[in-house]
């Protein structure tokens, strides 16, 4: 079974992830990206999910044109789980990749 983090490691995690937000009502985190573009904003998406699939541990996500709104928790463990700051780190290194 997958463990929510701990406050403290949770604020651990964020500090290395500072443009993710810590959204307290529904224990995630999330971040709202640009693109030039929607196809540079579909791409992003489309490397995401195949990644996101491998991981089996899926984003909750919307997309208008070029941003993209993703919110990262663990249902499962009631809240962030390690499951989620990997999927944030990943995330990050595809947004960097794809500007």
């Amino acid at each position: 079974m997958i463990s929510r983090l701990s406050e403290s490691a949770r604020a651990e995690a964020l500090a290395a992830l500072p443009q993710w937000q810590w959204d307290a009502d529904r224990d995630a985190i999330r971040r709202s990206f640009r693109f030039a573009d929607f196809n540079a904003a579909f791409g992003f998406m489309t490397r995401i999910a195949l990644a996101a699939e491998k991981a089996d541990h899926h984003p909750e996500w919307s997309n208008v044109y070029n941003r993209v709104e993703i919110v990262l928790t663990t249902h499962d463990a009631g809240g962030v789980s390690e499951r989620d700051i990997a999927l944030a780190r990943l995330i990050d290194a595809a947004a960097a990749d794809a500007r």
